[in-house]
């Protein structure tokens, strides 16, 4: 924090000004300082999970978990009884929702060969 300037023969309303600049920058610290303590755990967290993505060594992982979340969701969702129909959509649901992923796999190990 930088302190204001004040000559030896400063009027009072110098004073005033100056006094005023001071609270303004103790204020300003202060937000500074609440503001990154309501940001640390959020940081934390963010650090945790690249730590994470970089030592499994998994490339895309938040559209891995989306595709474990929605597999998991097909395979375990109710099917309507003797709905064979329905089976066949459900596998086309899961393989047009997966499409996009199962082409980033293919990408990124021809890019490795």
């Amino acid at each position: 924090m930088s302190l204001p300037k004040i000559p030896k023969n400063s009027s009072r309303q110098e004073m005033r000004k100056a006094l005023i600049r001071l609270r303004m920058e103790m204020h300003r610290q202060e937000i500074r300082h609440e503001s990154r303590q309501l940001l640390q755990p959020l940081q934390r967290i963010r650090g945790m999970s690249q730590t994470l993505q970089e030592g499994l060594g998994i490339k895309h992982a938040p559209l891995w978990g989306v595709a474990a979340v929605t597999l998991l969701g097909f395979l375990t969702g109710k099917g309507a009884k003797g709905g064979g129909l329905r089976n066949v959509s459900r596998w086309v649901g899961l393989g047009t929702a997966l499409l996009p992923l199962i082409k980033l796999v293919m990408q990124g190990t021809s890019r490795k060969d």
